[in-house]
């Protein structure tokens, strides 16, 4: 962010001319739709995965790259959408990336072939970036007193997609095609895309659109590497040459990255504004979050499909494991606009404490209450609450520290840390319940141990992004001076 000046200044003042208008509610929920889409996108298909591996002649483990795959596109489009939306436009970014999920998605509906799903999969991976771009649009085209609400109601999108994707393809996969999955994600694209278009203008841009091609590689080949290893190294084993490997290059790719771009005039990343200590505790934070809400949907899903021989398990099929986590979205839902306001009076880093310290005491209550199913409801509820809390907070603390150039980055940066952590958790996550175990009728399940263990790791995780709140509130981080860039060209 070279030439930014520094101030103690609101996080949101003088170049931002926005005013109330009739379509306000039209545009959030415009945004909100694509968002909620993404995220549907993301969980929608592993109920149905079973349905898949049979229906598509494949291997589980082939099936699984249906997962992978988005993934992988995922980690590389929000980074870097992120920052070609501030060179070129959000709004025309955030219609490209709700493109890629129709696009995707409409192959996905119209073939039963492994590879042709695959291809399409990869390309539904560009949506990702929907949220942290819908984020910074709003930031800006909003009038200042709905930004705090409608950010914290796009940034909980993620933590509702998954929670309400569950049950709603449990429902589908037990009762219809499950190709009508696909043609949600399409038709919710589609539907968020045209209402983008027509009633959300194009905000200002940057005039320096030099793309930095050699950062676009080394950011691909670094954070492809790193989530392939990550993701994959449970079934490869860590200790294999292919995961080593891999790890090997992540790091020096990253390595690579973090050098070249201190030299570029228009870097991909700027790494000056990443060691900003709000933005890097912040992105901590936001990691430590999405690790805390793996325990919470992974551990309810398997938690009580397991057959009650287990000791723990209630043998419920996958709807009802779906409807389990209903709860937990619901809240979040309705907690987002709450939050905000919440956030203006309290400040975001002491939202993100409150909001981390729910999480963590929904996964003790995990651990001690074990008998009842209402118990894993209540659990994972207080989770959700926690995470809507969180959720909102994390953005709003990404938009005070943030020039108005670079918001779209900024927020892509925050949101794929909250993947890798997610991301993480599920390797850590897998690594503990396959590792603590029993036998059940010849078979290996995961203990009540194991999943204790699960939830403790994770509660950890949720303390430590609070004390990271307590941190970044106690201090006194420059916020960023409202100044658009040297030169802007609208779009409308």
């Amino acid at each position: 962010m070279t030439g930014t000046s520094l101030d103690p200044l609101s996080p949101h003042d003088q170049d931002s001319p926005a005013r109330p208008g009739p379509g306000t509610n039209l545009k959030i929920i415009a945004v909100g739709l694509g968002a909620l889409a993404a995220a549907l996108a993301q969980t929608l298909i592993i109920p149905v995965l079973p349905t898949l591996t049979t229906d598509l002649h494949t291997t589980t483990g082939n099936a699984q790259w249906l997962l992978t795959s988005t993934l992988l596109v995922a980690a590389v489009s929000v980074p870097v959408l992120g920052r070609l939306a501030d060179m070129f436009g959000r709004r025309l970014v955030l219609l490209i990336s709700l493109g890629g999920l129709a696009v995707g998605s409409v192959i996905d509906a119209l073939t039963s072939d492994f590879g042709v799903m695959l291809i399409g999969r990869a390309v539904a991976g560009l949506s990702a970036a929907a949220i942290p771009l819908g984020i910074s649009l709003l930031a800006i085209v909003l009038p200042e007193q709905r930004r705090g609400s409608a950010t914290a109601l796009v940034s909980a999108m993620l933590g509702i997609g998954s929670a309400l994707g569950l049950p709603l393809a449990g429902l589908i996969g037990d009762n219809a095609d499950y190709h009508i999955l696909y043609w949600i994600g399409a038709g919710g694209a589609v539907i968020s895309g045209v209402l983008i278009f027509a009633l959300v203008s194009e905000p200002p841009a940057s005039h320096e659109r030099r793309i930095d091609w050699a950062g676009i590689v080394l950011l691909t080949t670094g954070l492809a590497c790193l989530v392939l290893a990550i993701s994959q190294g449970s079934s490869w084993g860590w200790s294999s040459a292919r995961v080593i490997s891999l790890f090997a290059v992540a790091v020096v790719a990253l390595a690579a990255l973090t050098a070249a771009e201190s030299r570029v005039s228009n870097p991909l990343i700027d790494m000056s504004a990443l060691r900003r200590p709000a933005i890097a505790l912040t992105n901590i934070a936001a990691m430590f979050v999405g690790f805390a809400l793996f325990a919470s949907f992974t551990g309810t899903s398997s938690y009580v499909q397991a057959p009650a021989a287990t000791g723990y398990g209630f043998g419920s099929s996958v709807l009802t494991a779906g409807l389990c986590l209903l709860p937990s979205g619901v809240l979040m839902l309705l907690l987002a606009p709450v939050a905000a306001r919440i956030i203006n009076n309290w400040g975001a880093a002491r939202v993100l404490t409150v909001g981390a310290l729910v999480i963590a005491a929904g996964l003790v209550f995990r651990i001690v209450a074990v008998d009842a199913l209402w118990e894993v409801v209540l659990g994972s509820s207080i989770v959700g609450a926690g995470t809507g809390v969180a959720y909102a907070a994390l953005p709003s603390l990404i938009n005070a520290h943030t020039p108005l150039p670079q918001l779209a980055a900024a927020n892509g940066i925050n949101a794929l840390a909250r993947s890798l952590g997610s991301s993480l958790a599920s390797a850590v996550g897998g690594a503990l319940l396959s590792g603590i175990t029993l036998r059940v009728g010849g078979f290996e399940l995961p203990s009540l141990t194991a999943y204790r263990v699960l939830f403790a790791v994770c509660a950890g995780a949720a303390v430590a992004a609070a004390v990271i709140g307590l941190v970044v509130s106690s201090g006194t981080p420059a916020r960023v001076t409202r100044k658009p860039a040297p030169d802007t060209a609208s779009h409308p």
